[in-house]
């Protein structure tokens, strides 16, 4: 057998040397390649994260079916507040609410409850004097809803105090419903009945 005129380990030596060159030079032309085909391919490639748009908190109150605090995406409109809270109930009168008006964060969104015809301008004290106390062990949400100081919230706790407790045997069990103070109470006394 004749003799190379290399050893293996020149041979090994060259071939490793090759390779090296032969990487740098791809890599060289990769990326010449795509600067000088378009300047924004290597942004391009870039992997975009999806940008989720900032969300506001509402506060929806008044004659909806659940009024409370609900989160909605920046750009949503008072109408897809009054939609997260259930919706309108048939007391309300949407036509004293702007639907359109865009959303702020931490705004308020009021749904006011329709007035009775021949009753508009009286104060809801006198109309409850005028049609006689609410029942406390008989009212209903928007009966309870239309005594002064007493909200939609509230009017739910009072309800719901109803339901674990039994029918209420004086005005005075008001005391023990979340949210009904003292002054609140002396407040009602005139208008609600057990």
């Amino acid at each position: 057998m004749d003799s190379l005129p290399f050893s293996r380990r020149q041979l090994l030596v060259a071939a490793l040397a090759a390779g090296v060159l032969l990487l740098v030079a791809g890599r060289y032309f990769a990326s010449a390649g795509a600067s000088s085909a378009d300047p924004r391919a290597a942004r391009l490639r870039v992997p975009r994260l999806p940008v989720s748009p900032p969300r506001l908190v509402v506060h929806v109150v008044g004659a909806v079916r659940r009024p409370g605090l609900y989160r909605l995406r920046q750009g949503e409109r008072i109408a897809d507040a009054v939609a997260r809270a259930g919706g309108a109930r048939r007391s309300a009168d949407l036509t004293a609410v702007n639907l359109a008006a865009p959303l702020a964060d931490g705004e308020q969104v009021v749904v006011p409850a329709k007035v009775a015809p021949g009753i508009a301008g009286v104060p809801p004290q006198a109309t409850a004097a005028a049609h006689g106390p609410v029942h406390l062990n008989t009212a209903t949400l928007e009966e309870l809803d239309s005594l002064p100081g007493v909200g939609p919230v509230t009017a739910q706790k009072i309800l719901d105090y109803r339901t674990a407790h039994g029918a209420f045997a004086s005005v005075d069990e008001l005391d023990g419903v979340p949210g009904i103070g003292p002054a609140r109470l002396d407040d009602l006394r005139k208008l609600v009945a057990p």
